[in-house]
């Protein structure tokens, strides 16, 4: 990602917004590396807008978990806590997989339909390379997931933390042949789920969050001896 693609176009969303948005998927994309130093004057030239601006956009992401402040250093792109992570993974094994068992119980045939169709927008994502469509494809899918399981209070916690979950996310994204996996147990998730297998959904619903986690795991492992 070049400085010129982080620049906002002017439009009806307000320019915090825009740049909140810029921002989180420059971090998202690795543009900004964990641990990076966020200076402002430098944000402002490549957002285009004014410091007040930037602050605001640094505050937010810092409420989000995204950036962290370093005393005598100012802001940082804020590096994943090995033990957060853990419990991370935990909750979404343990939510995804009641989602899961519970949409492949009593999710209607056009649930189903509408989970089909957005496995295929995901599978879409995974070939175009782009890391980011791949997230926004798999929040897609799994709020309509959570939704056909009628889980609405389970996807509340998973949607409160998914700036989080999306940052690791990105990591699994990245690393190198994910894409057949993921794309494999997503399909398995999704044929369970077709024949009504509940059992069986959230075995494989857990299975992909477990391998995810071994990534993630294995990744910020090799990033601490860094």
């Amino acid at each position: 990602m070049s400085d010129d693609t982080l620049r906002i176009d002017r439009s009806a969303k307000t320019l915090r917004t825009l740049a909140l948005e810029r921002m989180r998927e420059a971090i998202m994309d690795f543009h900004f590396q964990p641990g990076e130093r966020l200076v402002e004057r430098p944000l402002c030239d490549q957002l285009g807008v004014s410091r007040s601006v930037v602050r605001e956009v640094l505050r937010q992401l810092e409420a989000e978990g995204l950036v962290q402040m370093i005393p005598g250093h100012g802001p940082a792109v804020a590096k994943p806590d090995l033990g957060r992570t853990d419990e991370i993974y935990e909750l979404r094994a343990l939510l995804e997989g009641i989602a899961a068992r519970a949409c492949a119980m009593s999710a209607t045939d056009g649930q189903v339909a509408l989970l089909d169709s957005a496995l295929a927008n995901l599978f879409e994502a995974w070939a175009s390379g782009q890391p980011v469509e791949v997230m926004r494809a798999t929040a897609s899918f799994y709020e309509v997931l959570f939704e056909a399981a009628d889980k609405r209070i389970a996807w509340e916690i998973v949607n409160g933390l998914n700036v989080r979950i999306n940052q690791l996310r990105s990591m699994t994204i990245a690393s190198e042949n994910r894409r057949e996996p993921a794309i494999a147990e997503m399909t398995e998730i999704m044929d369970a789920i077709r024949s009504r297998k509940p059992e069986e959904a959230e075995a494989a619903a857990r299975r992909h969050v477990e391998s995810a986690w071994k990534i993630a795991r294995n990744a910020l492992r090799l990033g601490s001896l860094d």
